[in-house]
């Protein structure tokens, strides 16, 4: 959350599940908090390098997202604004026409929030729908932009459609996603 502060850590969409002492000592202030398993951990280190992470901002070219789809990249997600906004409008910057080339080339595109807290949604606005059901844009949920990157890589070499991408996407493997923020947990 900070740069250089030795406090920067903190929970994101989450309350802290502990406090940590400099002599050692350790408070559990979560009581919610349950060990997934005992299990080893085993390291599936399979990623796909033709991953990209796109921060949408007013006036951007659509024509970047040529990019990708020339140097066939196998998925994009775009850091979205709001709820998941991107210009959609505009008839010098709307990325649906960039978008769907996008998908239509059997590219995943993963719309996650710019925001460290909320959640996109692909219903509450006409041009998200749009992008959710029309250009078969995956919605994050709450994952900030980084970890829905790093799990995009991990997917697609796994997933075989894109059917399969955005039951992976919208699965909750490792607590990147939370069922329902705690509003105690925004700059508790």
């Amino acid at each position: 959350m900070h740069a250089s502060r030795r406090d920067a850590f903190r929970p994101v969409n989450e309350l802290p599940l502990a406090k940590v002492y400099e002599n050692g000592n350790i408070d559990i202030l979560n009581n919610n908090y349950k060990k997934r398993n005992n299990d080893k951990v085993v390291v599936d280190d399979k990623f796909e390098h033709k991953t990209a992470l796109l921060y949408v901002y007013p006036g951007m070219n659509p024509e970047i997202l040529d990019y990708y789809r020339k140097e066939k990249y196998k998925g994009i997600v775009l850091a979205a604004t709001g709820l998941g906004n991107v210009s959609t409008m505009s008839p010098k910057y709307s990325l649906v026409k960039k978008i769907k080339e996008l998908t239509d080339n059997g590219i995943a595109v993963v719309i996650a929030p710019q925001t460290i807290y909320g959640r996109v949604h692909p219903y509450v606005y006409s041009p998200l729908r749009k992008l959710s059901i029309e250009l078969n844009c995956i919605f994050a949920e709450d994952m900030l932009p980084e970890t829905a990157y790093i799990k995009l890589g991990w997917v697609l070499p796994q997933a075989h459609n894109i059917e399969e991408i955005k039951e992976m996407m919208l699965t909750n493997y490792a607590g990147e996603i939370s069922e329902r923020t705690d509003e105690k947990a925004f700059l508790y």
